[in-house]
């Protein structure tokens, strides 16, 4: 494929598992049937995702020469992000660990 439109997220506060459940229903889709799955979908995380696709799909416009409609959802992943280590005060002075994970989202447009 020789136009391939990317964009990235970093450092989302989303666990990376909770952003793969919606990344599966839009891997693959043309760009407004992602886009319009994605409006309707009740994760939170799929505002974001959503934010995601118009950004790449800004660039192609941007870099020109691509035809838009033509545009598919060609490669979507979600990376594990640096952990947030935090605690919760527990009985008898003890703590137990909080985990807050964060995401790396990568999106690759590409004409069909």
């Amino acid at each position: 494929m020789a136009n391939q439109i990317k964009a990235k997220i970093s450092h989302l506060r989303v666990s990376p598992r909770k952003v793969r459940l919606v990344c599966d229903l839009v891997r693959g889709k043309k760009v407004q049937e992602a886009i319009d799955l994605l409006r309707f979908t009740k994760r939170g995380c799929s505002r974001d995702l959503m934010k995601l696709i118009q950004s790449a799909l800004s660039n192609a416009n941007h870099k020109g020469g691509v035809d838009v409609d033509k545009l598919h959802v060609n490669t979507l992943y979600v990376d594990q992000g640096p952990t947030l280590k935090r605690s919760l005060p527990r009985a008898r002075g003890s703590a137990s660990p909080i985990l807050k994970r964060t995401s790396h989202i990568t999106v690759v447009l590409a004409e069909k």
